[in-house]
Parts: structure tokens; sequence; C-alpha cells
């Protein structure tokens, strides 16, 4: 790709900006598209990208661009990428930039910094912040303030490196201003990407006392976390050859396809699907790190052997022990693995039983949410992708009624579990594809958090329905209070009409009346297309 800058702004001064440098290295790894708000300090993040043809996404806060990007990166395989402006525009960022750390989600976000020189010096400059890298450094994989554009470049690359042989995890490059407006003197080969190394695919012994445990299991167990979600296939063929049933975190959702007859699917939040997995006599556990936030457990307490498949050996035994532990890539390994096992399938086992329990330990959880769940998953179409948010209709009831065929088809954030989540994640899976319809199932208490991204989809003109369930504010907090003896405080929110704030919005709005309307108007709503939100009454219906 050519450093010759085809601007049209006539000004030579920002013909070729370590700016371009680095947004030519991003396109160059195949991104095309970027999310974030632009300022008066990252506008030369911004030159380059119609000419580099990355499309340009404004959303209408940092935070929805972060889980934008998030949403974008898990339909395209590739790292989501936020431009933002110093000082607040980075802090608006810091609650995405925390999920993915938490989610294991590929992630850069640039910035720009104070000029080189003028750090620390507190004389009240426009958007001066102390130490912006050491505030992102706290909870990023990494942040790098860099001094030249060739460090710039030679981050992206490393940011690329780890995303491909790493936990994948947020990143950060500042680029000081004056640096960032100056010319970058990078030459064209150092911006092409760079060949990626082999995927590791575990060491031989470890694969061979694998091979060993699982071939003499009588009830092997396979569960499946977010580092598993591109060994779909493998892990599919795993299972068929084992005669395993797969559970999977909400990470892992879909990993196998969830009408398999050996998915037990993402459930492992509930006590008779964990119960599955701890009475195992050899337990195959790819790419999770079993935390309690995804099991709603202080941990999980294998009875059998326990083999673990994770890209990062510090992450191997955490909050359970392998037995035998294989580092790599996941889809790497259970290839190797695959060919040492038996050739002869075992039979399959029958898991009625187990599926009737966990049946009916969702419905025993919260049985009017289950019920409106499954009103709901009816009305989609198998295909759909769906981001959800930190609310009840989701971590209680959809995230386990919903069956789906692919992985990265329910968007979600079960460990950081922020409010604000669903819609502009739905906005960056839009995006990028328009195969398949995308649909954010969210509570009007998270809504409200990122209402203001309707606006994006809208000037994006994008094809995203909006399912709000309300339930009248913020009922989980709500009922927290009184099991603790408290009178209800700050959690009975006043609501908009919802209908009418989405139709300002220039998206349509939709009410419902009665619980027969809800999907028929659901599949109206995606059938029409455009921007569509849905408002479900709970308490009234």
């Amino acid at each position: 790709m050519s450093t010759e800058s085809t601007d049209t702004t006539g000004d030579d001064r920002y013909a070729d900006t370590a700016g371009r440098a680095v947004l030519e290295t991003i396109r160059g790894y195949g991104v095309t598209a970027i999310f974030g708000i632009p300022g008066t300090h990252n506008l030369e993040f911004y030159r380059p990208l119609a000419d580099l043809g990355i499309r340009a996404v404004t959303n209408r806060h940092e935070q929805g661009s972060g889980y934008g990007a998030d949403g974008w990166a898990q339909q395209t395989g590739l790292p989501g990428v936020v431009i933002t402006t110093s000082g607040p525009g980075l802090q608006n960022a810091m609650s995405a930039i925390g999920t993915a750390f938490c989610e294991s989600r590929p992630l850069i976000v640039l910035s720009p910094g104070v000029p080189l020189g003028a750090e620390f010096a507190d004389v009240g400059t426009l958007h001066e912040t102390k130490d912006a890298a050491a505030m992102v450094g706290a909870i990023a994989e990494w942040s790098r303030r860099v001094s030249t554009a060739a460090e710039a470049v030679e981050a992206v690359h490393d940011a690329f490196h780890l995303f491909r042989t790493g936990r994948p995890r947020p990143v950060h490059i500042e680029i000081p201003l004056d640096v960032l407006e100056a010319s970058a003197a990078v030459p064209a080969e150092d911006r092409r990407p760079r060949p990626m190394p082999d995927r590791v695919s575990g060491d031989p012994i470890a694969l061979a006392e694998a091979a060993r445990l699982l071939s003499a299991a009588r009830r092997p167990v396979i569960v499946a976390g977010g580092g598993a979600a591109d060994a779909a296939h493998q892990i599919a063929a795993v299972a068929e050859r084992l005669g395993a049933p797969v559970l999977t975190t909400l990470n892992g959702k879909a990993v196998l396809d969830e009408r398999h007859p050996l998915s037990l699917g993402s459930n492992l939040r509930l006590a008779a699907a964990r119960v599955v997995a701890e009475d195992a006599d050899v337990l195959l556990v790819v790419g999770s790190k079993l935390g309690e936030a995804e099991l709603w457990a202080p941990r999980l307490e294998a009875r059998g052997a326990v083999i673990r498949i994770d890209i990062s050996p510090e992450q191997r035994d955490k909050n359970l022990a392998a037995t035998v532990g294989l580092t790599g890539d996941a889809a790497a390994v259970t290839d190797a693995l695959l060919p040492l096992l038996p050739d002869a399938a075992h039979p399959a086992r029958d898991l009625t039983a187990e599926r009737a329990a966990i049946e009916a330990e969702s419905r025993e959880t919260a049985p009017d949410t289950v019920a409106l769940a499954e009103v709901i998953a009816a009305a989609l179409p198998a295909e759909a992708i769906v981001a959800g948010d930190s609310s009840q209709i989701v971590y209680l009831a959809l995230g386990s009624v919903l069956r789906q065929e692919h992985p990265h088809s329910l968007l979600y954030t079960p460990t950081y579990a922020t409010l604000g989540y669903g819609l502009p994640a739905a906005i960056g899976a839009a995006v990028a594809q328009t195969e398949r319809p995308v649909v954010t199932v969210i509570g009007d208490g998270a809504l409200m958090f990122c209402v203001n991204e309707l606006a994006t989809a809208v000037e994006q003109r994008l094809d995203v329905t909006v399912v709000c369930v309300d339930n009248g504010g913020y009922a989980e907090i709500r009922q927290n209070e009184l099991d603790r003896g408290m009178a209800p405080v700050g959690v009975d929110l006043v609501q908009p009409d919802w209908a009418a704030l989405a139709t300002a919005f220039g998206a349509t709005g939709r009410r419902v009346a009665s619980r027969a309307d809800i999907a028929p108007s659901i599949r109206a709503a995606i059938a029409d297309g455009g921007v569509q939100l849905v408002h479900i009454p709970q308490h009234a219906l």
C-alpha cells in the first residue's frame, strides 16, 4: 500500500502523518470500520479514513464506541478499533475497555496525548489529564505512550500479534499530539501486515495423556468457554467421538449447536447443569477460566480428572487445577487431539433427564421472566444475532431459553456485567454484516444507559430491532433491597414513552398492549427493517 496520500484538503503538511501511518497499518490487517467521536485533538486519526476505505461510525458516547467495536469484532474475527479524543473522550471509553479485559475481547483504542515534554505540566491545557496511559494501563492488557510514528506502528503490529498468540484483551496506544500531526517517515514496508506465527497446538506428551484419559472415560463431559468460540467444528467432532455432553458458558454459547443432541446449552449458571460437569470422570475444559460470574457459584468442584486447554498458561489452573494442562489455541489443540481418540464413536448419552432438571431449575428461578423470554425467543429468526445486556430478561432467562446454532450469536458481557452494552453492540454487529438480522433484547434500565445510540443506528442506516423489556426500573436491585430489609430506594424509575422516544430519534416505535402482541410485533419489526423499537411493559402483561 502506497504512503502517498490522495487527501484533497490541499494541505501538504498532513499528507502522511503518524495518524495515517497507524490507520494504514490497521487497514492492512483487514479492519474496515472504526468507532469513535471526532474531537479537537484526534483529527489526524480521522483524516485518512475515507482514503483508506475505513468506515467511520460516530457514536454518541465513547462507551458506545467501545461496545460497538466489540460487536463488530465478534462478527469479523478482527479486533475492534476505537478512536477517542484526549482526556474525557478516553475516560468515557474506560467501561468498554474494562469489559474487553474481563471478557477477553480484542480491542485497540487510539488516543492523542499531550505533546512531548508537556507530561505532568498541570498548566490547564484543554483536556489535560494527569497520566492517561497509566489510567488505561490499570485496566487494559497494556497501554503505551509512544514517542515516534515508528513506535506507534510497531505497537499496532504488537497488538495483532497478541490477538493471534495470546489471550485477546484490550490495548491502548497514546500518540502525543505533536507526534500525531507530524510527518510519519515510516517506510511503506514497515506498515504492511506481518505474517502471523502458527497457532500453538499443545505439547505432544500432554496431548497423549489427555487422549488416554478421554479414551478410557465412561462419563466424559466438555465445558467450552469464550476461548473455544473459534473451535466449534473441532469441539463438535471431539464430543461426537466421545459421546460427551457439552456445556458452555454464556461467552461460549453455541460453540456446539444448541440443537445438537449432545448440547446442554449455556447453562453453567444452574446447579443442575454444574452437577453434570462435576460428576464427570473426565472433564475437558476448553477456553474458560471457570469464573464465579459465569458459574454463579464460587467454583466448579470436579470429582474426576480435569483436562484444560487454554491459550494462556496463567489461566490453565485458575479456579480448578488441571490433571493435564494444554497450552495453545483451542482449535489447534483440539485438532491435534482428535486423531489420538478412538475411531469408533462412543454411544451418545441420553440427556433427557439432565435437560429436564436444567429446564425445571430455570423455570423455578424466574418463572414469569422465563415465560416471557420463551415468547421473545420464538419470535426471533433462527439465524438472528442477539445482543443482550445485564438485564434480568437476559441473564435469568433468554441466555438459557434461546437456542442458537453458531457462536458469537449472543453478544453479552457476563463477567463485567455493565449496563448499556446491548444497543451499541448490536450496532457494531449490523455494521459488520448484513446477512443476518440483528436484535437487542434489553431492559429499560440498561437501555437508558445507551438510548442515545438510537441516533447512531438511524444515522448509519442500519437494520436493528430493539426489544425493550420494561420492568419499571432496577427490579433486581429493588429485590436486593427488600431481601436486606430495606424499603426500596432509587429503583422505581420514571419511564419515557418508549415508542414515542424511538420515533423522535427517527426510528419506528411499537407499543405492545398484550402478551399476544409480542411475537407479531417483533416479527413485523424485523421484517420492516430500519431501526425499530418494540416496547414490552412487563408489569402490565
